[in-house]
């Protein structure tokens, strides 16, 4: 990241909600840096958030842009647990790993890692996750304190390497299975000759191919 980059990320309140148009905080920082986003698309930073931006980049104060939401106090999801049916999109959704559940099992929100993003909330199917107010009448900077931007920051982090980790697990699982698949490919084919036995090697060495790509790119 770029200092400019780097000191926008660090006034930024790293929600990670995405209201902002770019998929966390450091793509808003770095567009905003490289001058392609307004400093008035985070309301959970609100007025005193575009100051500080206002401040790092010497452009002029604005108010916060109303398509991108508004200023509130924070926020923090709670689950029914009554209506909770273990689907685990909510799981996938959170930015901070900040629900705990499983499949099928009841889930439930650890309240001092949720950013109150609200990302969770569209993709419940049974409506079951609602936003409670947890600051009364503070709102942005003023709710949210850089104690709890680090704590965000760390456990979105945290999540980011836990995924890649999981990529790259997986796409290892399938280069086994496709090494696997070829090693075994001459008992599979006795009968098989010809065109036949080169199709079915060229089907199983792109998915080869496919697995060790994935691998690379986690």
């Amino acid at each position: 990241m770029r200092p400019l980059a780097a000191r926008l990320h660090a006034a930024l309140p790293q929600t990670q909600c995405t209201r902002c148009g770019y998929p966390d905080c450091a793509g808003y920082a770095e567009a905003i840096a490289a001058g392609e986003a307004q400093i008035n698309q985070c309301p959970p930073g609100g007025a005193e958030g575009i100051e500080r931006l206002a401040r790092i980049t010497g452009r002029a104060a604005l108010p916060l842009n109303p398509s991108n939401g508004v200023e509130g106090p924070r926020t923090v999801a709670v689950i029914d647990e009554a209506w909770c049916i273990g689907c685990t999109l909510c799981l996938d959704a959170c930015p901070t790993d900040a629900i705990l559940g499983g499949n099928k099992r009841m889930h439930t929100v650890i309240e001092p890692y949720c950013t109150g993003c609200e990302l969770c909330v569209p993709v419940c199917p049974v409506d079951c996750i609602a936003l409670e107010n947890a600051s009364g009448e503070r709102t942005g900077w003023q709710a949210w304190s850089e104690a709890d931007a680090r704590l965000a920051l760390q456990r979105y982090e945290a999540r980011k390497l836990r995924k890649a980790q999981e990529a790259q697990d997986h796409a290892e699982r399938m280069e086994q299975k496709a090494l696997a698949k070829l090693a075994d490919l001459p008992a599979q084919t006795h009968d098989a000759e010809g065109a036949e036995l080169a199709r079915k090697k060229a089907v199983i060495e792109a998915a080869l191919a496919r697995a060790r790509a994935k691998r690379g790119g986690a």
